[in-house]
């Protein structure tokens, strides 16, 4: 399998950039084949197509992390309404990863039958809805009702970029693809401090839903209208499609057919459950960024609200870049030596590593040291993930897993989602400090990069499971 990797990805020329002209080294007037349903398309020059289609993931990632991230920066305003304590504050942050957590199982079988279009449509204007009811929230139980719903719509972002991104993508871009979506996450993020703040103080909390629900309708409108698999999108000239296809995306028709095992034995997998302790303890550190962090900045460092907006927003961007630096690196780790396995791991361990140091930020004294510290965190995580959304791609056994697994690997993440709030919350309840909490969320940062390291053996296909229950290798 490894021998496989490596032929195909010595048989396509290095490049440096996203968008340079990436013509697949086959015979003259090669193409496709023809598929039921499939653009009729001319061998014009190599279009880019693909770039356009991980931006507008990007897109509707920015929005799914503004929409989840506007209750952080209203929470003051909530709590203050509401009359609410720290610990119910923490529960009304976490109630969305309840759902969220949940619905990633069902949520990654779904686009896997059903399609990325489909799917990602119905889920944003689901969460779009969701976002907006939240203005009408007038009590701690309704309030939390609503996140729930949120969390519903909102499982099936990240499982549906991840198809996308292997059908679209050869596997020596694929890193940097993710990097691009992901990094959505911290692009709505930042956007939503300075947004939702300005708001919040403008037109008043209720009216921050209302607007950032309109957004995410908006972009499902636009998707739906838009966005096709490779051989039935009318945008790709043959050539690009060809280069997809020969560079391994997940797409190509015969490994589709190979896709027939049973959902439940991709829990089979010491991989899978690699991967699922890795990603739980990526997302326990990173989800204090994002409920957490405003509150954090205004009691234990003294910002203003709009103080909070501005320098709130630095860690996010960094990160952006410590993501695009991620998917970068690992990409060109694979075109260098051919070696997924070593590509991924250097990315995953050593992001995981480096984002420890938040344990460290929180007993420095000086606010501005604090914040570098948090934003080296924060970018070291993003700089994993790009490797970590990278994995169902990389070892699904054949092209009708990518979604699933992405979804079961999203789902053990995301019980630190329900987790975290609540343990930073009653940890601040019960010692009056972050330090407690902060230091225990570095330790989680290390135990992640030793399962990446130790409990994935190797980043690779997986054998496939066949209905009796046996092994045998994807073609």
């Amino acid at each position: 399998m490894a021998s496989r990797e490596r032929e195909i990805g010595q048989g396509l020329a290095p490049t440096m950039s996203p968008v340079a002209d990436h013509r697949p080294r086959t015979a003259a007037g090669s193409a496709p084949a023809r598929v039921p349903g499939a653009a009729t398309r001319g061998s014009g020059p190599m279009t880019r197509v693909r770039w356009a289609i991980v931006w507008m993931c990007f897109l509707g990632t920015s929005i799914n992390y503004l929409d989840r991230a506007n209750v952080s920066i209203a929470m003051p305003k909530i709590v203050e309404e509401f009359h609410i304590s720290h610990t119910l504050e923490g529960l009304a942050l976490g109630a969305f990863f309840w759902t969220y957590a949940l619905f990633q199982l069902p949520a990654g079988h779904l686009i896997d039958r059903f399609g990325a279009r489909i799917m990602y449509t119905f889920a944003v204007v689901w969460w779009s809805v969701f976002t907006a009811l939240t203005a009408v929230a007038n009590s701690f139980g309704s309030l939390f009702g609503y996140r729930l719903g949120l969390g519903v719509g909102e499982s099936a972002a990240y499982p549906a970029n991840a198809k996308v991104v292997s059908m679209w993508f050869p596997r020596r871009e694929r890193a940097l693809a993710t990097s691009i979506y992901d990094s959505g996450a911290r692009f709505g993020t930042a956007a939503a401090l300075p947004l939702v703040a300005f708001l919040v103080a403008a037109l008043g909390w209720r009216w921050s839903f209302v607007i950032t629900g309109a957004i995410g309708i908006l972009w499902a409108i636009g998707w739906a209208l838009w966005y096709r698999d490779p051989r039935k999108h009318r945008g790709p000239s043959a050539e690009e499609v060809d280069y997809i296809e020969k560079g391994g995306a997940r797409g190509a028709d015969a490994d589709e057919a190979a896709g027939a095992m049973r959902w439940r034995d991709l829990f089979r997998y010491r991989t899978v459950w690699g991967m699922m302790l890795g990603f739980f303890c990526l997302n326990f550190v990173i989800y204090f960024f994002i409920t957490w962090f405003p509150t954090y900045l205004h009691d234990s460092r003294g910002f203003t609200l709009l103080k909070t907006g501005f320098y709130g927003v630095i860690p996010a961007i960094v990160a952006i870049f410590g993501g695009w630096l991620g998917g970068w690196v690992s990409d060109r780790l694979y075109r260098r030596t051919g070696d997924l396995n070593m590509a991924r791991k250097t990315c995953l361990v050593g992001g995981m590593l480096f984002s420890s140091v938040i344990a460290i930020s929180v007993v420095v004294p000086s606010a501005g040291i604090a914040l570098a510290l948090l934003s080296v965190s924060y970018a070291s995580l993003t700089f994993a993930a790009a490797s970590v959304w990278s994995l169902p791609a990389d070892v699904s056994p054949t092209a009708g897993e990518v979604a699933s697994i992405g979804g079961i690997q999203n789902f053990a993440s995301n019980l630190a989602g329900v987790g975290s709030p609540l343990f930073v919350g009653a940890l601040y309840d019960a010692t009056g400090s972050f330090v407690v909490p902060l230091v225990v969320i570095g330790g989680f940062a290390v135990i992640g990069a030793i399962a990446y390291a130790v409990i994935v053996r190797r980043v690779e296909p997986l054998p496939v499971m066949t209905p009796r229950g046996n092994w045998a290798h994807a073609a």
